[in-house]
């Protein structure tokens, strides 16, 4: 059970003036629940001797830039073993529906209710014009390498924490958690999300058109 404080609040939809009569009606069971799903991922280096692999679980997103390197990314994306696509730019960004709406959303994702099993990949800055966001099932495995072809290594940040290297041979599986956030709603998933995208985001507010003179 979340409460705003701070500016956005996507994931906090509880007003933590009224929490005393808040908390009181869930304990009565008068509210609802949302499982907001969790990414986990496991990077990989192959010299096991001197390298456990790291294991992070996220809520919003898995970031993957160039770090201070003044060259483009060149990242392999695979999804069931499959190569998808080697990715030119500043870097991608993985993420949770939940995520949609954070660092995925400024990079030109679209927003995904938290209630739809999917995972979103968005392109940071593609060195492609045709290379738009995409959405896949949360069923899949993705698998994350540095082309043979990279200039440089590549960063790996977790909801924006534990920031490593991603080295050449290191590989990131990336899949969806087991262990989802059992969210309390204010209301319900449906009004719970618009409310926040109008209030933090304005979303689709402007000035309404006039009438037509009859």
């Amino acid at each position: 059970m979340a409460f705003h404080l701070g500016s956005l609040g996507f994931l906090a939809p509880f007003d933590f003036t009224d929490y005393k009569l808040m908390i009181k009606e869930v304990l009565q069971g008068n509210c609802q629940m949302i499982l907001r799903s969790r990414l986990t991922c496991v990077l990989n280096n192959p010299d096991i001797l001197k390298h456990e692999p790291s294991h992070s679980n996220v809520l919003n997103e898995i970031v993957i830039d160039r770090g201070l390197s003044p060259f483009l990314s060149a990242i392999e994306l695979h999804m069931e073993d499959e190569l998808i696509t080697v990715v030119q730019g500043d870097g991608l960004i993985i993420c949770t529906p939940t995520g949609s709406t954070a660092y995925a959303c400024a990079a030109g994702s679209s927003m995904v209710n938290p209630g739809i099993p999917a995972i979103v990949i968005t392109p940071i800055c593609p060195h492609s014009l045709s290379f738009r966001p995409i959405v896949v099932p949360a069923g899949v495995e993705i698998k994350v390498t540095l082309s043979p072809i990279s200039r440089s290594s590549a960063w790996v940040s977790f909801d924006g924490q534990n920031k490593q290297e991603l080295k050449k041979d290191d590989s990131l599986i990336i899949k969806t958690s087991i262990y989802p956030v059992p969210s309390i709603c204010f209301r319900n998933q449906i009004f719970d999300w618009f409310a926040a995208l109008e209030n933090s985001l304005h979303w689709n507010q402007r000035s309404q058109q006039k009438k037509l003179n009859q």
